[in-house]
């Protein structure tokens, strides 16, 4: 392969399915969508926020010699970037104005990491022209870690969304039980990724997927979210 066409097909091998996973996650607020350039802009954000916690990944690594507790605090590191940078980027603008608004942002953040993460994955493979290599990982990172970023990205989303119409102390502190329910369920994924025999991987992929069945049905929820109007007695 030439100079350039790994680090091409990489890109789309990371890419291109995490548009496909956004187009579908986006059909769950087709009735008021958000901006497009926002849309855009959220999955740029989770594509830089690889960027950024890549590196403090590796600095960490040195110290912890537990490999369970060395993924438990990158699923922690990770799960915190994605939240601050979708807050940096798009959860404080004033088109985030319905309770289902944070989910579609925080997952298409995910999706954004997940590409950039992605394709720094399959570019080893590609690059040594291993081509079985290269499919089994791409399979892999799309059944797995990919709706696992969205998993864990939409949890953060939903505890936002409970509590879109709340006081500013309890949007905070279901921001926070937001966050360490998708870091325990990120590293709960790793742990069980790291002792499950590869032959049985899928059965834990399958715990993705009815993960992401049952937030289907939260979303039919959170589309009923309104807010409480308080009527005035003379």
């Amino acid at each position: 392969m030439g100079e350039f066409e790994p680090i091409i097909a990489a890109a789309a091998g990371g890419i291109l399915p995490a548009l496909a996973w956004l187009w579908f996650w986006l059909r769950e607020d087709s009735d008021h969508p958000e901006p497009r350039r926002l849309i855009a802009l959220a999955f740029l954000a989770g594509m830089v926020a690889v960027a950024v916690v890549i590196p403090l990944e590796k600095s960490v690594a040195p110290y912890i010699a537990a490999e369970a507790l060395l993924f438990t605090v990158w699923s922690a590191m990770e799960e915190v970037m994605k939240y601050f940078w979708a807050r940096l980027s798009v959860l404080r603008r004033r088109e985030d104005d319905e309770p289902i608004d944070p989910v579609i942002y925080m997952v298409t953040v995910a999706l954004g990491f997940a590409a950039a993460e992605n394709a720094l994955f399959l570019l080893s493979p590609l690059s040594g022209d291993t081509i079985v290599q290269t499919v089994i990982t791409g399979n892999l990172r799309f059944i797995g870690a990919t709706l696992l970023h969205v998993l864990s990205s939409a949890v953060i989303g939903v505890a936002l969304a409970l509590s879109f119409y709340k006081s500013k102390r309890s949007k905070r502190i279901y921001a926070c039980w937001g966050v360490i329910l998708a870091i325990a369920l990120h590293s709960a994924f790793n742990f069980l990724i790291l002792n499950t025999p590869e032959e049985h991987l899928m059965r834990t992929f399958g715990i993705v997927w009815i993960g992401l069945v049952a937030l289907l049905g939260v979303l039919e929820y959170i589309k009923r979210i309104h807010p409480v109007l308080k009527r005035r007695f003379s």
